[in-house]
């Protein structure tokens, strides 16, 4: 079995984490401002969340909570990219910026540290409240 499945430039690789499933790590340095990753999302509303809330996918969707600012609709998003693996950390190493596009809206995940080589990529969920209590986050 292959322990480790890489992207199409070899940045990025995924591997099993312990107590924690999969997880994102770098095969290349990243600086402080490097774009890791960029996606296309597919966003939905409250009503659609509600549905989603009750599957397993809520573990695979973000929340944005600028979109209140723009009066928008839409509270959540599934990304199409490697950041619907990254997991948790209270002390990330990378974020999401958020972009919205004629296309519709995209992803970054962006270093907000310096990332070494075979270090797992990190950043914060902000709707941990939504989660079920029987998952335990571990950073």
């Amino acid at each position: 079995m292959v322990d480790k499945i890489f992207d199409r430039s070899n940045a990025l690789y995924v591997k099993t984490v312990p107590r924690k499933g999969r997880g994102v790590f770098a095969n290349i340095p990243f600086k402080v401002g490097d774009v890791i990753d960029r996606a296309p999302t597919w966003g939905f509303d409250d009503a659609t969340a509600k549905m989603l809330d009750r599957t397993g996918v809520l573990e695979y969707y973000f929340v944005r909570h600028d979109r209140h600012l723009k009066g928008g609709p839409l509270i959540g998003y599934v990304v199409f990219g490697w950041s619907s693996l990254m997991n948790h950390s209270s002390e990330p190493n990378a974020q999401r910026v958020w972009a919205d596009e004629a296309s519709g809206s995209w992803v970054s995940i962006v270093a907000i540290k310096n990332i070494e080589v075979d270090e797992e990529i990190t950043h914060r969920y902000i709707n941990m409240s939504a989660y079920p209590r029987t998952i335990n986050f571990i950073d």
